[in-house]
């Protein structure tokens, strides 16, 4: 019988599918809605301590091999977060689906002080965004071992919960960073946010489409190198990881867990298959799983690491 039961930081998901960052995740009520269309988990859009507009429209374009996007992180600041939070918890626990908290901030004091007080409200894992790649101040953090291990260190001292830092893919080693955030206390990591950035340009009036000219990339164009800092993120540490970036199908999902993944990041699938996606990845990959003889995710998992580890 398959059990896609999966356990992260001593929280038990029921499938390895995780709500990314950024994704329908404004609210409790979008929250609760992806919970019951599939989803292990769900994160929180990354909120900081001041309300942020973001970049004014178009903020997100459909370019033809993914999207790229430049909300520039908009979100109604901690406050508020926090009350999505705790609504978001009435309508989560019921149905056994943990909540993830997103956050971000602009120095590493800030780091703390809003890990400490999302702590009161209870999320099951607070997500530590350090990458987004078009805001300077935020993405500066994941560059380097350096940056990165005193945001995670500040964060650990700060809360009791387990603590998720989300790594760029912009950087020439991926794997040293990991290393140090997990030196410095990090319980898991997610991989990767958005590549970038990168730029449209609307050939007919000669401008770039989004308003902030430049934006992430996401969607099945990234996958490959998702899978590659992922396979290089596990190689490295020995906390989990959720991989993420372009997965669209249950193939993506086993892919990532292949290389090494303990949970998978669902963001930009919602865009091309609707909010059933998370239904629709887990029937893939049951079937998939049914037809190989696997009986849970911890069966193939590094699977592509331990078969380039016995072939050399």
């Amino acid at each position: 019988m398959i059990d896609l039961s999966v356990e992260l930081c001593g929280v038990c998901l029921k499938n390895p599918l995780v709500l990314a960052a950024g994704i329908l995740g404004t609210s409790a009520e979008l929250l609760e809605r992806v919970a019951r269309s599939g989803a292990g988990a769900v994160t929180t859009k990354s909120f900081g301590p001041e309300p942020r507009e973001g970049y004014p429209n178009p903020t997100v374009l459909d370019w033809g091999h993914g999207l790229i996007n430049a909300i520039g992180l908009a979100n109604p600041g901690l406050e508020e977060g926090v009350r999505v939070i705790a609504r978001a918890r009435e309508r989560l626990d019921p149905l056994g689906v943990p909540l993830i908290a997103s956050i971000f901030a602009e120095t590493v004091e800030g780091f703390a002080c809003m890990a400490s007080r999302v702590s009161e409200a209870g999320p099951a894992l607070i997500e530590v965004n350090i990458s987004c790649p078009h805001v300077g101040a935020v993405s500066g953090f994941a560059s380097d071992p350096s940056s990165a291990s005193r945001v995670t260190a500040a964060v650990r001292e700060a809360t009791a919960l387990p603590v998720v830092v989300k790594l760029s893919p912009n950087v020439p080693d991926i794997a040293a960073i990991a290393r140090a955030v997990e030196e410095a206390g990090a319980d898991a990591i997610s991989a990767v946010n958005t590549v970038g950035p990168g730029m449209v340009i609307d050939v007919y009036s000669g401008r770039p489409i989004l308003a902030n000219r430049v934006g992430g990339i996401s969607g099945p164009a990234i996958k490959p190198i998702a899978v590659r800092c992922v396979y290089e993120i596990c190689q490295a540490v020995r906390i989990p990881v959720i991989g993420m970036g372009g997965v669209t199908t249950g193939l993506d999902a086993v892919e990532m867990i292949m290389a090494g993944a303990t949970a998978v990041g669902i963001g930009s699938a919602i865009y091309y298959r609707g909010v059933g996606v998370f239904e629709d990845i887990l029937g893939e990959m049951t079937a998939f799983m049914a037809e190989q003889g696997y009986e849970r995710p911890a069966d193939f998992r590094g699977m592509a690491i331990e078969k380039l580890s016995s072939s050399g």
